[in-house]
């Protein structure tokens, strides 16, 4: 591979090995862009989409580009030996087994992020693996349209933290392959923003096959929505949570509304779950919500019934496709 000498010539990461875990659209699409910009890169994925790029490479489709990019494909979690930096990229349905099955294979001075939805995974994958997470707000709008094909249609940023030398190092190596990266010593508050973004537009995506700037649009869709936010916003007071850019529950309304506009093309990846009859991360959105709610004495009755009817659109779509299964 034609490596490009500027990414390799950041402190700490001299020579930087990437590896993948769980090559989809969020792995697909940053993996590819650091292999794009010549870092050594491997993605670790499901046996169609490996074997498409081992074929063929992988393919982005940008708003920006389209290009094929050849780069290292493994369906073994034993590929991420030797990395220095391991992307963690699996749905927070998969995280602990995920963890369990990569920790043999991590070096011990690795560095982890974790690239997922939901508030709690960087803890958990630290006290699974004894080593040190760090978590990543990711801010895309993309899928896989065809093993080894990732499709981009709105931003494609992070927000990594807490800060520190070490993801000061990351994110230069972030932006020297063109991806917009900033450290924040509030990372919590920054996936707060990002759960409240997600708790707002995602399961109202899967329940009525809107896109987010059509939600934005609707009268009774943004309705639901705004009704999320002051939900979450509440709960978030009660946890003493601060979320970025949310200093009350205004400006956390023109922040999702800010969103719908951005990515407003693009369905949410629960409503793509449900399309592939998968399991969605309700849980750990609306249902984290909901208990969090409880726990500390926040009503929070319109994320519980999302998440409810989501729960029963992924029961009905998993009986579905058990109906539908080939005998023997």
């Amino acid at each position: 591979m034609n490596l490009n000498s500027r990414a390799h010539s950041i402190p700490g990461f001299p020579a930087p090995r990437v590896a993948v875990v769980g090559a989809g659209a969020v792995g697909g699409y940053f993996g590819g862009m650091l292999a794009r910009g010549g870092v050594p890169t491997v993605l670790i994925g499901r046996p169609d989409f490996v074997a498409a790029v081992e074929r063929n490479g992988l393919t982005l489709d940008t708003v920006h580009f389209k290009a094929t990019i050849a780069l290292a494909a493994s369906t073994e979690m034993s590929a991420a030996q030797g990395a220095d930096l391991v992307l963690f990229c699996v749905k927070t349905t998969d995280t602990d087994a995920t963890a369990r099955a990569l920790a043999p294979f991590l070096a011990s001075d690795c560095t982890v992020l974790s690239l997922q939805n939901g508030v709690e995974n960087a803890d958990r994958i630290s006290a699974i693996t004894g080593r040190p997470a760090f978590s990543a707000a990711v801010y895309l709008a993309a899928a896989v349209t065809a093993p080894g094909v990732v499709k981009h249609t709105g931003r494609g940023d992070l927000i990594i933290g807490p800060a520190g030398d070490q993801l000061h190092s990351i994110a230069r190596l972030w932006r020297s392959a063109g991806v917009g990266c900033i450290v924040s010593d509030r990372i919590q508050d920054q996936l707060w923003e990002k759960l409240i973004c997600n708790c707002a537009l995602n399961a109202i995506s899967a329940l009525s096959d809107l896109t987010y700037g059509a939600i934005g649009e609707d009268d009774a869709a943004w309705e639901v929505a705004v009704r999320v936010i002051e939900e979450a916003m509440a709960v978030a007071r009660a946890a003493g949570i601060q979320p970025t850019r949310m200093d009350d529950t205004e400006a956390a309304i023109a922040t999702v509304r800010q969103l719908t506009r951005q990515i407003a093309a693009a369905h949410s990846s629960t409503a793509l779950d449900l399309r592939r009859r998968k399991r969605t991360e309700i849980d750990a959105l609306n249902g984290y919500l909901a208990r969090r709610g409880h726990e500390l004495g926040v009503p929070t009755p319109v994320n519980r019934t999302l998440w409810a009817l989501v729960r029963a659109a992924e029961s009905r779509s998993s009986a579905q496709s058990e109906t539908r299964a080939p005998a023997g």
